[in-house]
């Protein structure tokens, strides 16, 4: 069954398009029409697309990884940073901080600063500053947080990117190819959908289109979550139940090698006996 259905997406206007003249001809497998100079996209494909990129993020859930959602312009800002919180995945609503893939340790660095400078706020450090400093470094900080604060969990590299407007967020997309991290957008009618790896051909200015498609994705992170989660659990009840199987054959051998012992005390007590017996008719 399909995550999400033709209907839902119809309502949300995903088959809204760009004009005409503003089109991508490498967008045209997925255009049903065009109407009143607007190109229409083929909402079929893009359910098709959906439930094909929602399997992917499921696994990578699943495997414990991280997907890191990337989308800054307005109508998107809030619905992607609500929903990757509800999933627990990093995101950047912000400006994208140019080579946060591929410089990635540059990054951590400033991450590190904000934790540094929350140490000085609870070691009392702070109270030594004077008041310009403190002025300084609290902005500093208001500053880190608003840019990296969604990434401060985020101590590796990415698994896989998920981008709403590739246009627009085109400095992630060409890092995260330089790297190899698979791509998931949205992707318009006035996009280049090559550099992508999964293709959701989709209305990405419209915060309810945007809504829609993220639910369906979200849902399958949270399924490969749980699914993680139940595997921890099960995976220390198979242990404890090979303890006690191990634990019966340690008695067993060390029965054995008692048996043995006995055996041969016994063996030796007879050989004692029968020499005994030989010596006393001698």
């Amino acid at each position: 069954m399909s995550r999400v259905s033709f209907e839902q997406l119809l309502e949300a206007g995903s088959h809204f398009g760009h004009l005409k003249r503003k089109w991508n001809p490498a967008m045209a497998p997925y255009i049903f029409m065009e109407r009143n100079g607007i190109h229409i996209i083929d909402l079929h494909k893009t359910v098709g697309k959906i439930d094909e990129a929602a399997a992917a993020l499921k696994q990578i859930a699943k495997s414990g990884r991280k997907v890191l959602f990337v989308a800054t312009k307005k109508q998107a800002k809030q619905v992607v940073s609500d929903k990757a919180l509800s999933v627990g995945m990093p995101y950047v609503t912000e400006r994208w901080p140019g080579g946060m893939l591929t410089n990635f340790p540059t990054i951590r660095k400033a991450v590190k600063k904000m934790t540094t400078i929350d140490k000085m706020a609870k070691d009392g450090t702070f109270d030594q500053l004077s008041k310009r400093e403190k002025l300084q470094i609290t902005r500093q900080r208001a500053k880190l947080e608003k840019n990296l604060g969604s990434i401060a969990d985020l101590n590796r590299l990415p698994s896989a990117l998920f981008i709403v407007d590739v246009m627009k967020e085109h400095i992630a997309v060409t890092e995260a190819n330089r790297l190899g991290i698979p791509v998931f957008a949205m992707v318009d009618t006035n996009s280049d959908p090559n550099n992508i790896d999964f293709v959701i051909p989709a209305n990405d200015d419209a915060t309810k289109s945007i809504e829609v498609v993220l639910a369906a994705l979200c849902t399958a992170i949270n399924e490969g979550l749980d699914e993680r989660k139940v595997e921890k659990i099960d995976a220390p009840s198979e242990e404890n139940e090979e303890v006690p199987v191990r634990r019966e054959r340690k008695a067993k051998v060390g029965a054995k090698k008692l048996l043995a012992k006995d055996d041969e005390e016994a063996l030796n007590a007879n050989v004692v006996s029968k020499f005994a017996k030989e010596e006393d008719k001698e």
